[in-house]
């Protein structure tokens, strides 16, 4: 066979491959025996090794390629790749729809029905891990996991193993057949003069339960941990460093999100677009004309969710209509036009014995509801946020109630509901106090809130405090509430910037520290004094300006100035308006005067510059390090190091920490005398680490 031969030999045959995956996978249709299939790779394979110089990117024979990785590179997504927030019953589903009614209202006009606005398109929420894929001129160039949504790993090498995920897309001529039978005639013009320069997609990647039961037996025989279940394993196997392991772990994908624009107007559209260019799909959706509709799609998965072979844990509602849920926008890290419907989360029956006011560091008074301790999905559940008036007023929660209480997200305990069933006649309203709980302040109503009016208010100055010292700003440990109290009763803070003009001498006096303990937490502090960007808006306290906020905030900021201390700030925001930050991706209104009214007080511009007197320094986030792809929990007692030591050397070598164990620890590490957290490990599939490993990792 002479060269000629061999390249239209080849052709054909990766063309019947490629041809065989699509059907396979988006037309659930089987075009030749998998004996007759291995037989054709098993012959493109020989070719390519015999003329080299034919093999391209998109062969099927290249889905495992290259040698295993030391490391993954990170990735800057262009386009964040958000969460959604939770809804759990139909009564939060139409409270998200009031809300985005208010928001979209006045882009409609005055005399079409309100109700009629939002159409609505319902997917299964599949429990497995996000993916972006980019396509240049037709072929993959890059796959990434969703990281903190705005910093993924590039996991190219490891995609290219899952069948159900092309290569590359398919040919023109078939494109546009496909978007022929669609009636996608907008998106057929993208395609008249060959494939765009590059597209983004958006998907998951799961493994099937059956793959899973396998997988674990395997690992069973050899010995070796099991997983907790598939979403674990699929991630893991996703993340692996070689892609041989990957290529044996048989995941599959789901595609549902087009970022790049090609003439869609609706997310129904984005899904039959999808499909057209060769991506597989869940078939399992449903466009809903209204939020009874879509409570249905949802209680018809919930009871036939087994009938699937992979898992769920609820359906994604998204506003169908492309422009409708650009103008949403986002709140914190999630689009406002898009939310997860879950199943029912796990629930218990508990009294409310008494309701007890805090004071944030805004001024707000959330009312807490305490519970007679109550355990829910394993967890001792005493406390509750009731959230705002116009919550209690929704519930008609009363002191003495009997309430169904959820962990929502298994995570969050609320009040889910009153059992007025119960009401023996001695409930109690619950009354918003006129005066300040902590400063005696005078409390005003502003919204649906109730707002400390004095500034200078003991519990708000404190909570400011916190804030600013907490694990996601400046992470100085050992600073906990009643330290916060006693060094503000001692008069030595008035202010968060005070923490770092303290000096030796200053905490003997204070019950509880001696010599030892007040150079522990002087060090603590000094050693804080350098943070990247992110994290010093973060401190800040901007209303509104939360993680993920800051970090949007500090990308924008830092693209037009550069900031190394903090009054470059001062200087960076002085010619910027409330217009400029409105125009941030995911930012509106109400945001941006937020934060131009945070840089117009004196007093927040005073302070900035009290911190840079103090040795505050804003540098760029160091990023690798030995424990860089690692989240770290640990449990009983360390004969080296406390439990905040033994964090921080971790995080300063490219670890996250967890104070609990979730399916997001990848390693626990194992002291004296080790609590639940152990068990649960074990049952997770978790590394465990002895405390003696620990100190070998380490050294």
């Amino acid at each position: 066979m002479n060269e000629k031969e061999a390249k239209e030999r080849i052709e054909k045959l990766k063309k019947i491959i490629n041809e065989a995956r699509y059907a396979y996978h988006v037309l659930n249709q089987d075009l030749y025996p998998p004996e007759v299939l291995d037989s054709l790779k098993k012959e493109l394979f020989d070719l390519e090794q015999k003329f080299p110089q034919f093999i391209t990117p998109d062969s099927p024979t290249q889905r495992i390629a290259g040698q295993p990785l030391k490391e993954f590179k990170k990735v800057r997504h262009k386009v964040p790749m958000l969460s959604f927030n939770d809804a759990f019953s139909l009564q939060d589903l139409k409270n998200w729809e009031e809300r985005n009614l208010r928001i979209i209202y006045p882009y409609k006009s005055k005399s079409k029905s309100i109700e009629n606005i939002f159409e609505y398109f319902c997917e299964l929420k599949i429990d497995g891990l996000a993916i972006k894929l980019v396509y240049e001129n037709g072929f993959l160039s890059l796959a990434a996991t969703r990281g903190d949504g705005y910093l993924g790993e590039d996991v190219t090498l490891n995609v290219k193993t899952i069948e159900a995920i092309p290569l590359s897309l398919l040919e023109i001529d078939k494109i546009i057949e496909n978007l022929k039978k669609e009636n996608l005639e907008e998106t057929i013009k993208y395609f008249k003069n060959g494939y765009p320069k590059e597209i983004e997609v958006r998907g998951e990647v799961f493994m099937h339960l059956s793959d899973f039961e396998k997988l674990n037996e395997e690992r069973k025989r050899n010995n070796e941990t099991l997983f907790a279940n598939p979403r674990n394993a699929a991630s893991g196997s996703l993340r692996q460093l070689d892609p041989q392991i990957t290529a044996l772990r048989k995941l599959d994908s789901f595609c549902y999100a087009l970022i790049t624009d090609l003439g869609q107007t609706t997310h129904e559209q984005e899904h039959r677009i999808l499909k057209a260019l060769g991506f597989k799909t869940n078939p399992n959706t449903k466009v809903a004309f209204n939020l009874k509709e879509v409570a249905e799609f949802r209680e018809y998965w919930q009871k036939h969710r087994n009938e699937l072979t992979y898992e769920i844990d609820g359906i994604v509602v998204t506003i169908n209509n492309n422009e409708l849920y650009r103008n949403l926008g986002i709140v914190g890290k999630a689009p406002r036009g898009a939310i997860a419907f879950k199943f029912s989360p796990k629930e218990n029956v508990s009294i409310v014995e008494d309701v007890i006011f805090q004071v944030g560091r805004t001024g707000i008074l959330t009312p807490v509801a305490i519970l007679k301790p109550v355990e829910i999905g394993g967890v001792v559940v005493s406390k509750a946020s009731l959230h705002n008036e116009d919550e209690i007023k929704r519930l008609d929660v009363k002191i003495g109630d009997t309430v169904v209480v959820i962990r929502s997200g298994d995570v969050i305990p609320q009040v889910e509901r009153v059992v007025k069933e119960l009401r023996s006649g001695r409930e109690k309203d619950i009354i918003f106090p006129s005066n300040c709980p902590n400063c005696q302040g005078k409390v005003i109503k502003d919204g649906v809130y109730y707002r400390c009016s004095n500034p200078n208010c003991f519990a708000l100055k404190k909570e400011k405090i916190r804030h600013f010292v907490s694990k996601e700003a400046f992470d100085i440990r050992g600073l906990g509430d009643k330290i916060i109290e006693k060094l503000m009763e001692n008069k030595l803070i008035e202010d968060a910037a005070d923490l770092f003009y303290l000096k030796e001498g200053d905490l003997r006096n204070i019950y509880g520290f001696d010599i030892l303990s007040e150079r522990n937490l002087l060090t603590s502090i000094s050693s804080r004094k350098k943070i990247n960007l992110a994290r010093f808006i973060y401190s800040l306290g901007i209303l509104q300006i939360g993680v993920e906020n800051a970090k949007i905030l500090s990308d924008f900021i830092s693209a037009k100035f550069e900031i190394k201390k903090p009054t470059d700030l001062i200087k960076a925001t002085f010619n910027l308006r409330s217009v400029d930050y409105a125009n941030i991706y995911g930012f509106g209104e109400k945001i941006a005067e937020s934060i131009d009214a945070w840089f117009k007080d004196k007093n927040n511009l005073n302070f900035l510059e009290k911190l840079e007197r103090a040795g505050v320094e804003i540098v760029e986030e160091k990023r690798g390090g030995k424990f860089q792809n690692e989240v770290f929990a640990f449990t009983g007692e360390l004969s080296k190091y406390s439990r905040p030591e033994a964090k921080r050397i971790v995080e300063e070598m490219g670890a996250q920490t967890a104070d609990s164990v979730s399916s997001k620890v990848t390693i626990l590490v194992v002291g004296k005398n080790p609590g639940s957290k152990l068990e649960k490990a074990k049952k997770l599939g978790i590394k465990i680490m002895t405390e003696d490993e620990f100190y070998k990792q380490i050294s």
